[in-house]
């Protein structure tokens, strides 16, 4: 056997001829890799979806890992069978990998996996893909603000374990910015649930630390690998009450540009997510898209964040002087103030249209902040004086400040949270509006309060203009952690918007659309301190297609 020379290899490889080396040599030059933070698929479409995975290198080694991804029907003898192909989980993208596949059959559940060079192999995840043509039902479930060291994620638990599920809805605060004495540190201490890194994140390599740990959680994989993600971010994904030019928690003297921060986090956000990546000529924040589920629904998820947001009037938490009630009034009153941007609103405008056209009974808003209009509760007046002196007797010196102020400025007129779209109402009648011109009566999911509601949205002429229903959080505490039973006189307070406000339990949103109706069956965890855990349905509520009548309690 004679050696190649160098001139006759160099001209096989100019020809385009393939080089083998023996096997072993081949299988040591491939890099070894883990799955340490499972699968997910997202953004489902009918013919396929976004399938993500992280490929962990072994110690010691770099570079891309080649990868092969596989997906399979869930129901033997599918016309598609296996299909399998490459992509590559770059150094550059913190090694996670993302695929968006085609080619499959509509409204059909399949399973995937990804595999590395020398066979080392992922969890198994499914997806439905969504439906075309005539439908008589979706089921999804509706999650929003799981803070990681504020309790386990048992709500993941039991939508791993649901039957039937086309699609999980995040409504936003994936992830949290604070560090270790942050909030909710309290809990973390005792659950070993503490943050990483330690600190407020800022870099990129802090934000993606931070979707790691979370990614990491074993309920959060099973949820993943339970059904696809349709995702929007909310303002923990950068930072607390953010808007388009800066946040709360924020401070450009001491934590650098506001524009690098955002783009770091942005970037952090569709490196780890199963969502489609950044639209060619589009700015990173668009991330407003909608979803088509067969004759009976389509999902508008929208953007009220990064996009177009004015600032706020006030933080959350602020303790305002009566003096600064008027100046906050009247700012918050500017009728140039956005919450979503023109462009963003002529959109919802023409996809409700053309859904309405399409003879869709249902238009679906998957939106970040609550929408009803929502007056705080005078609770010395509510509970009367001895009630409100109990309720109050245990509270910290500030917090008994804080609450003190917030009733004077609730009794004033102010709305009880600046923040959702209260704070916003030109922006507001704006979007109703649009549900006029496009003969839409649509059902509006929110997240961000932490509370499950239930609530009828009526503009400014007191017309029903939609049905709200908002997801309670996943871990993150409410004014219930302070307050309990809080929810209900925020209710009594509320008498024609908010039907049913909890704003103790934790869980998540298990919503039905049918041709007649869309049902919210509010489910609960019993802790989120521990295992094992009960779920139970603590309300169920329903509006009806035409979106005419107010929204009805529907009992067992």
């Amino acid at each position: 056997m004679t050696m190649m020379n160098r001139r006759r290899a160099i001209a096989l490889m100019g020809s385009g001829a393939t080089l083998s080396l023996p096997a072993t040599i081949a299988e040591a030059a491939e890099p070894s890799a883990r799955f340490d933070h499972g699968v997910a698929s997202g953004d489902p479409a009918a013919d396929g979806a976004i399938l993500w995975t992280r490929a962990t290198p072994a110690e010691g080694q770099g570079g891309d890992v080649p990868l092969t991804w596989h997906v399979a029907p869930m129901e033997p003898g599918e016309a598609v069978g296996l299909r399998t192909g490459r992509v590559t989980a770059r150094a550059a993208r913190d090694f996670t990998a993302k695929v968006e596949v085609t080619g499959l059959r509509p409204g059909r559940d399949y399973r995937y996996w990804f595999e590395t060079a020398k066979g080392e192999r992922s969890p198994e995840g499914r997806f439905r893909t969504l439906p075309r043509g005539r439908i008589e039902d979706v089921v999804l479930a509706v999650v929003s603000c799981q803070l990681y060291p504020g309790g386990l994620y048992n709500a993941y638990d039991a939508i791993a374990r649901s039957e039937r599920l086309d699609a999980v809805l995040h409504l936003g605060d994936y992830i949290y910015e604070y560090g270790a004495e942050g909030y909710g540190a309290e809990i973390g201490r005792k659950l070993n649930r503490l943050p990483e890194p330690a600190h407020e994140i800022l870099s990129l390599a802090d934000y993606r630390a931070r979707h790691a740990q979370v990614k990491r959680d074993p309920d959060m994989q099973a949820a993943h690998a339970r059904a696809a993600f349709i995702c929007v971010w909310d303002d923990h994904e950068v930072a607390n009450d953010d808007w388009i030019g800066g946040a709360e928690n924020h401070d450009p003297k001491t934590e650098g540009d506001w524009a690098k921060r955002k783009a770091a986090a942005m970037q952090a956000y569709f490196e780890w997510m199963p969502i489609r990546d950044p639209r060619p000529g589009q700015p990173w924040a668009a991330i407003n898209r909608s979803f088509d589920f067969g004759d009976l629904a389509t999902l508008v998820m929208v953007e009220t964040r990064l996009l177009a947001r004015s600032k706020q009037v006030t933080a959350k938490g602020d303790v305002l002087e009566p003096s600064e009630y008027a100046a906050m009034m009247a700012e918050r009153a500017r009728p140039e103030r956005e919450l979503l941007g023109a462009g963003q609103l002529d959109w919802i405008e023409r996809t409700l249209a053309a859904s309405i056209g399409a003879g869709r009974p249902w238009q679906v808003i998957g939106n970040q902040v609550v929408m009803a209009r929502v007056d705080g509760p005078d609770l010395e007046k509510q509970m009367g004086a001895e009630g409100y002196a109990s309720l109050i007797a245990p509270l910290s010196p500030a917090i008994r400040a804080q609450l003190t102020a917030a009733q004077a400025s609730y009794r004033a007129g102010l709305p009880m949270n600046f923040d959702s779209w209260d704070g916003y109402p030109a922006a507001r009648e704006r979007l109703y509006a649009a549900f006029r011109r496009a003969g839409s009566h649509p059902v509006v999911l929110s997240g961000d309060s932490h509370a499950a509601w239930a609530n009828d949205l009526y503009d400014d002429q007191g017309a029903l203009v939609a049905a709200e229903f908002g997801a309670t959080a996943i871990t993150s505490p409410s004014w219930g952690a302070l307050f309990p039973g809080i929810g209900r006189q925020i209710a009594e307070a509320n008498p024609r918007s908010v039907r049913f406000c909890d704003q103790d339990a934790k869980g998540y949103l298990h919503l039905t659309l049918t041709r007649d109706t869309a049902t919210a069956r509010f489910m609960t965890v019993s802790t989120v301190m521990a295992k094992p855990y009960a779920e139970a349905c603590v309300a169920t509520w329903r509006t009806r297609a035409g979106g005419t009548a107010p929204i009805e309690s529907v009992t067992a």
